[in-house]
């Protein structure tokens, strides 16, 4: 079952969001979408649901279209959270949840086991107004995959929450993709997508400047990064051939470098200048990738 996208465009008046993307969402895997505000994130997410209406292209999930008679197969968590505050946790679950044709019993035992791997289980009968923020934010992807979806959408999950929480619920969005589950995740945090996506885009004014699997995007990047740190200067690395880019950090320095063979070179180069206590050689990051791709840094 692939999520498909084929040269899909929104248009707002004169302002073009998304421009003529096109993408294909493997079944059961993890699929990062990147890009900094305005990029058009938001608005492929709620084209893909059905809820803004395509100026142009094609989308379909197993080779259909989607619409709203597919909501039981499909669970989204909004960048914008869309709890009611003044119902109790249970009252809510359980109305999401019979809108996508479950049983209120099905419900019930399921939202148990979430607080439960939560562990916030005396939640149940709490109102989500009394929620922190962070407690809001698990009853909220609760709510969207409580029904077991196929496909699952997360809009920036891990905004607002503390490192604790993010691991926690880093888990559960990965048991999630275990169980079965195609997921669409868009986050401000470079290293979660690095961390679970095998697949990306990154999203510019609407188009796609990178996409593809992460192991051949920074193959292909060519540039690597080396750290080293020493007890003398390493200043005149910043004008060695092949380095692209000097940083100072404690006890040494970060360079990127045009190739592998260049760490070689300012190896032999190090010999003789004192003691060398590291000397990685490191893939580009994803953040490298998109400051080169884009022209800015993410956050």
């Amino acid at each position: 079952m692939t999520l498909l996208l084929e040269n899909v465009t929104k248009r707002f008046g004169e302002h073009t969001a998304v421009n003529n993307l096109s993408l294909e969402i493997p079944e059961r895997e993890m699929f990062g979408f990147l890009g900094g505000n305005g990029a058009g994130k938001t608005t492929t997410f709620r084209m893909i649901l059905g809820l803004l209406d395509k100026s142009a292209g094609e989308i379909s999930w197993n080779g259909e279209q989607i619409n709203y008679e597919k909501s039981n197969i499909i669970g989204y968590l909004p960048e914008e959270r869309g709890l009611y505050p003044k119902l109790k946790v249970k009252e809510q679950i359980i109305y999401l949840g019979r809108l996508r044709g479950m049983k209120k019993q099905e419900i019930v035992s399921e939202l148990e086991k979430w607080l439960e791997r939560f562990k916030v289980p005396e939640y149940m009968d709490k109102k989500v107004e009394e929620l922190s923020k962070g407690n809001q934010q698990k009853i909220q992807f609760i709510s969207a995959v409580i029904h077991k979806p196929k496909l699952l959408i997360l809009d920036e999950p891990f905004s607002g929450l503390d490192p604790v929480n993010v691991e926690m619920l880093k888990e559960a969005v990965l048991d999630v993709k275990e169980s079965g589950t195609s997921i669409v995740f868009s986050s401000h945090q470079m290293d979660h997508v690095e961390e679970m996506c095998e697949h990306l885009c990154i999203l510019q004014k609407g188009k796609p400047v990178v996409q593809g699997a992460l192991r051949k995007i920074k193959r292909s990047f060519g540039k690597k990064n080396l750290v080293v740190h020493a007890d003398e200067s390493l200043e005149f690395l910043k004008e060695f051939p092949g380095v692209v880019n000097y940083k100072k950090v404690m006890d040494g320095c970060k360079l990127q470098i045009e190739e592998e063979a260049v760490s070689q070179e300012i190896l032999q180069a190090l010999q003789g200048k004192g003691f060398i206590r590291k000397f990685e050689l490191e893939e580009p990051s994803l953040n490298d990738i998109f400051i080169e791709k884009v022209g800015a840094s993410y956050e």
